[in-house]
């Protein structure tokens, strides 16, 4: 049967570096930005985590030095105002009005009824506050319609009513918060110590714990308050962070097999700059997509796609420059305590698998 041309036109298109096949399920070769990279990324890890310390410092000084976080009013008590207006409102000019006159501690919900689907005139105004005696309450409903009327003027909108909001409940979410992160690590630290060794899963969980220190102390660099939204955020990076760095020692155990006589740190260098092609792929457009968001999603979304740009940054890099390099020191170390014949290591088989090798040869040649 002729084949038309199809022979040529495939090798053309294996000459160019790319795999076709007219087969099902035939493999694709993947982008690559990197031709064969042979970066020394073991030989760097001192800087990587000289940076880490000098970012974690510079993070938790500002926490410590500062009194804490700076918790949004998910997390603590305040005065919610509930106004309706004549015409519905622009929710940034209206938050302006309102720092304007002191109160730059607000969230702002639009009301809207599900029949409807025109803009909503109605607006939840939430005002953070420790004191949340009825006093305060009271004072507080008076600035709100202090700033509304030097932004309005008066009989545009009307107060249909106030509530003090307790700070018990946003303890009780902060604390919650803490646990569901917690909970989401030792999750992960069992399933990757199950699935490769259990120092794969200690090294991982230690990366992806350092990317969430890492970015709570930008929030207090920076002056973000931490929601209910940056805890969804976080959990996000977790989950980012530990799949990146699970598809590295992926990579590690693979080329493990492979390359038994080479040293293990050598077989390290090797996984990771065999995915670097995908990281930056996966990674880059991961980073791009949620600088857009940080960029034009609004004051809403601020601190949400804040958190999200630090982490993938930080989770990305703490792959190669934490988790890594943290498996390469404990291998070492359990090396040298088997040579000294101490340690936990002592007795072991060699890596390079030669004890296999005499349990698979013929008798004779034992």
């Amino acid at each position: 049967m002729p084949d038309y041309g199809l022979r040529s036109h495939c090798t053309n298109r294996e000459q160019t570096g790319t795999r076709w096949s007219l087969r099902k399920g035939s493999r694709i070769r993947m982008i690559e930005f990197f031709k064969e990279p042979n970066i020394d990324w073991m030989g760097k890890a001192k800087y990587f985590y000289a940076l880490s310390a000098l970012l974690l410092l510079a993070g938790w000084t500002s926490i410590l030095l500062n009194g804490g976080l700076y918790y949004g009013i998910d997390f603590k008590g305040g005065t919610n105002v509930d106004v309706r207006f004549a015409q519905p409102q622009n929710i940034d000019h209206l938050r302006s009005a309102l720092t304007a006159q002191g109160l730059g501690n607000n969230e702002i919900q639009s009301i809207r009824d599900v029949a409807s689907s025109g803009n909503s005139n109605e607006y939840l105004i939430f005002i953070g506050q420790k004191d949340l005696s009825d006093e305060a309450k009271d004072s507080s409903k008076a600035q709100v319609v202090t700033a509304l009327n030097a932004a309005y003027g008066s009989g545009s909108f009307v107060i249909r009513g106030a509530e003090i909001v307790g700070a018990k409940v946003g303890a009780e979410l902060r604390r919650q918060a803490v646990f569901v992160t917690l909970y989401a690590l030792g999750g992960m630290l069992l399933y990757i110590a199950f699935r490769f060794e259990w120092v794969f899963g200690a090294a991982a969980v230690l990366a992806v714990f350092h990317d969430v220190l890492i970015t709570l102390g930008f929030f207090s660099l920076l002056h973000y308050e931490i929601s209910l939204t940056v805890i969804a955020a976080l959990l996000t990076l977790v989950g980012y962070s530990m799949n990146d760095t699970i598809v590295i020692f992926d990579r590690i155990r693979e080329n493990n097999r492979l390359l038994r006589k080479e040293d293990f740190a050598v077989v390290v260098n090797k996984s990771i700059n065999q995915t670097l092609s995908r990281t930056i792929l996966t990674s880059g457009l991961t980073f791009l997509t949620v600088l857009v968001l940080f960029l034009m999603g609004g004051q809403v979304l601020r601190a949400f796609s804040f958190a999200l740009v630090v982490g993938i940054v930080v989770g990305t890099y703490s792959s190669f420059g934490i988790a890594a390099p943290l498996v390469v020191w404990w291998h070492h170390w359990k090396d040298q305590q088997a040579a000294a014949g101490t340690g936990p290591a002592a007795g072991n088989k060699p890596r390079n698998g030669d004890g296999a090798a005499r349990r698979l040869a013929p008798a004779g040649r034992r």
